[in-house]
């Protein structure tokens, strides 16, 4: 068998909706985009979502209107912005770019979030914001992190990008902060292919983003007039009002993403029983192996398996995963490891708030298998039994 880390969410159905929005030949961002953003801010509980290219593309737009000058209480130059050491390349540089200083957190070892008392102890006078990452879909604490940042007046930026169809206390992952990311690359939970959105209950960091994701642009926001009045000497349809990018997704990528959404809550209860068999087929190796905690109060939509080797066990992690891949059993690191840990990061400032053990030792010890809607009981089995075969390998067990 070949256990992939992910297989297509889209089907025929998707297919078709693309081949028709297609032969309209309206294919550019239009009000079919639109249409699926209403849909999206409905489906996660919040006010407004923009659509854009990427998840990654997101977390640009975040950060972008949160420092723009345009937006009240702007970040600054220098201002620091506490992230998940255990995260992704793309959580990271928008930071950066904007000449923040990313300032890494250690997480907990068994939910792979962020640890909340560490976290704390991170905050200084220069912080500013939050950006969290839901670990392979597992919903970070947020009534701890929403207090934590009322407490110092921070802002909350969740990177949702891993955990769409996650919800916290019966609420979705994204509903909470001052804007979120999603993604809906070919491999996360739905799909447009490539593509990505961003929510927030402010009409005007929406309107903002709107504008910052098409050339800066004053076509893009709903209160477009106002800036024509202002401006009565410039070409009304072409009128920039601030800096900006080309981070437009297309006509076809919503279409698709309208075929898509009605199918989350499916995929993800796919997901979680595969996580359930998983870990009753593996509970055994305890004494080796640990597995993801999901956190208390929150519901995981399970973007991949995380297995960590213990450091006494007889094996290296490299071995039992390089052992699963010579039997058509996908692995990969979990999520990017310890990011402060690449090499891209010499290059730029930033600080670790403590030792990072914690996502040191899953970034030597750890690393995924595919945990979709395509796992079913006879994928458990068959990875299950390739770890049993693999543990006879060192005489502790017999079967």
């Amino acid at each position: 068998m070949k256990i992939r880390l992910h297989e297509p969410t889209f089907g025929e159905e998707e297919i078709q909706a693309a081949c028709e929005q297609m032969r309209t030949t309206h294919v550019t961002m239009g009000p079919k985009v639109r249409e699926f953003e209403e849909q999206c801010a409905r489906y996660f509980g919040v006010k407004y979502a923009v659509m854009c290219n990427s998840g990654s593309s997101a977390n640009l737009l975040a950060i972008a209107a949160l420092a723009n000058p345009a937006w009240h209480g702007s970040l600054k130059a220098g201002d620091e912005v506490i992230v998940p050491a255990l995260s992704w390349a793309t959580t990271i540089w928008p930071i950066i770019q904007h000449g923040l200083i990313p300032v890494f957190v250690d997480c907990d070892l068994s939910t792979y979030n962020l640890d909340m008392q560490k976290l704390e102890a991170a905050i200084t006078p220069k912080t500013k914001a939050i950006m969290l990452v839901h670990v392979y879909g597992n919903p970070c604490d947020m009534n701890k992190i929403c207090a934590l940042a009322y407490k110092h007046g921070l802002y909350v930026i969740e990177d949702c990008c891993e955990a769409m169809g996650a919800s916290y206390v019966g609420h979705p992952v994204g509903s909470s902060g001052t804007v979120s990311t999603m993604s809906f690359y070919y491999s996360h939970h739905i799909t447009t292919f490539e593509g990505g959105i961003a929510f927030t209950n402010s009409h005007e960091l929406a309107e903002l983003m709107r504008i910052l994701r098409a050339h800066g642009w004053s076509r893009e926001a709903d209160d477009k007039q106002k800036h024509i009045d202002a401006n009565p000497d410039i070409d009304p349809r072409f009128i920039f009002i601030n800096t900006g990018y080309n981070l437009r997704p297309t006509e076809v990528q919503a279409v698709i993403g309208m075929k898509q959404l009605p199918k989350l809550a499916y995929f993800v209860r796919k997901r979680r029983t595969a996580q359930t068999m998983y870990r009753n087929r593996l509970g055994k190796y305890g004494e080796y192996l640990q597995f993801q905690e999901e956190q208390m109060n929150g519901q995981s939509s399970c973007f991949g398996f995380g297995i960590v080797v213990k450091g006494d066990a007889p094996f290296k992690c490299r071995d039992l995963s390089s052992f699963l891949q010579s039997k058509g059993v996908e692995t990969r690191p979990i999520i990017a490891g310890n990011m402060a840990r690449h090499p891209a990061l010499k290059m730029h400032e930033h600080r670790a708030a403590g030792a990072l053990s914690n996502c040191d030792f899953i970034m030597r010890n750890g690393f995924a298998i595919g945990c979709h809607q395509d796992i079913d009981e006879r994928a458990v089995d068959y990875v299950a039994g390739c770890v049993d075969d693999f543990m006879v390998t060192y005489g502790k067990y017999k079967f």
